[in-house]
C-alpha cells in the first residue's frame, strides 16, 4: 500500500523547504502548498497552489494526506486567522494530524507576533484534529537578515542587553519531519539553539565573517517587549538541543 503524502504549507519558505527535504530523505512523498503556481517542468513532489486568505484550494490540497506540517506564516493578516483557515481545511478533508511550528516564549512574551502565535496554538489544539506543536527559538536565518539590514550604515546600532539563542532551521525541520511521520502528541519539548549569545557578539561574528568594518553601538530601549527580551523570556536554556552554531551557519553563507 502506497504511503500517503504529507502536505507542507509554506513549502518553499525558509523552514518549509527544509521540511520537504527531510521528508524526502525519509522516503515520504510530499505535497507542497504554495501561494505561487508550480514551477515549469517536472517536479519531484506534488504541488498545490492555494490562497491562504480565502482558503481556496486548501481542502483539496489536504485531501488524501497523512499529515500537514503548517509552516506558512502571515505577519500582516495574523497567525490566528491563518491557522484557523488551515485547520478548517484539515478538518474538512479528514486529515488525522497537523504539526504546527511555534516560538519559544509565546506564552510569556508580549510581542504582538508572539501573541498571535500563541492564539494560533490554541486554534490548533481546539480544532478537533490530531495535533502536535513544537516551539523553537529564533532561526540563524532571522538573525542574519536582521544584522544584514542593520549593517548598512557605518554604525551598527543594536538594542542593549538583548540575548538570543539562534537555531538552525534545518535542524528544526528535521524535528518537524520526525513528528509528522508519527502520531499526534500535543505540545512537545521546545527546541533551542546550542548557545545563548549577546546580540552584539553575534553582530561581531557577522562583521568578521564578511569583512565589514562597522562600529557597534548598543542603545537601551523602552517598552514591554524590549524588557521581555532583556529578561530572556524568548530563551530556553534547558533545551539547547541544536548543534549548528551561528559561526558555522555564517561559514555556509560565506
Amino acid at each position: 500500500m502506497a504511503t500517503l503524502p504529507i502536505l507542507v504549507t509554506g513549502g518553499t519558505g525558509t523552514l518549509g523547504r527544509h521540511v520537504v527535504r527531510h521528508l524526502f530523505d525519509r522516503g515520504v512523498p510530499v505535497r507542497v502548498a504554495s501561494r505561487r503556481p508550480a514551477p515549469a517542468g517536472p517536479q519531484p513532489h506534488e504541488w498545490a497552489t492555494v490562497d491562504y486568505r480565502s482558503g481556496a484550494g486548501l481542502t483539496a490540497a489536504v485531501e488524501g494526506t497523512s499529515a500537514v506540517v503548517h509552516c506558512a506564516t502571515n505577519m500582516v493578516r495574523g497567525e490566528q486567522e491563518l491557522a484557523r483557515t488551515v485547520l478548517a481545511a484539515a478538518k474538512d478533508a479528514d486529515c488525522p494530524h497537523v504539526v504546527y511550528i511555534s516560538i519559544v516564549g509565546v506564552d510569556r512574551h508580549p510581542l504582538p507576533y508572539y501573541r498571535g502565535k500563541l492564539a494560533a496554538e490554541r486554534v490548533v489544539a481546539d480544532s478537533g484534529v490530531g495535533w502536535t506543536v513544537l516551539r523553537a527559538t529564533q532561526f540563524h536565518d532571522l538573525v542574519y537578515r536582521i544584522l544584514s539590514a542593520l549593517a548598512g550604515p557605518p554604525v551598527l546600532v543594536l538594542p542593549k542587553g538583548v540575548r538570543v539563542q539562534p537555531v538552525d532551521s534545518g535542524e528544526v525541520a528535521a524535528r518537524l519531519a520526525e513528528l509528522a511521520t508519527g502520531s499526534p502528541c500535543g505540545r512537545v519539548p521546545d527546541l533551542g539553539g546550542p548557545e545563548i549569545r549577546e546580540l552584539a557578539d553575534l553582530a561581531r561574528a557577522y562583521l568578521d565573517t564578511f569583512g565589514r568594518g562597522r562600529r557597534i553601538v548598543n542603545l537601551p530601549l523602552a517598552g514591554r517587549s524590549y524588557r521581555a527580551y532583556r529578561e530572556g523570556l524568548h530563551l530556553t536554556p534547558e533545551r539547547s538541543d541544536g548543534r549548528v552554531t551561528f559561526e558555522e551557519f555564517l561559514a555556509q553563507r560565506r
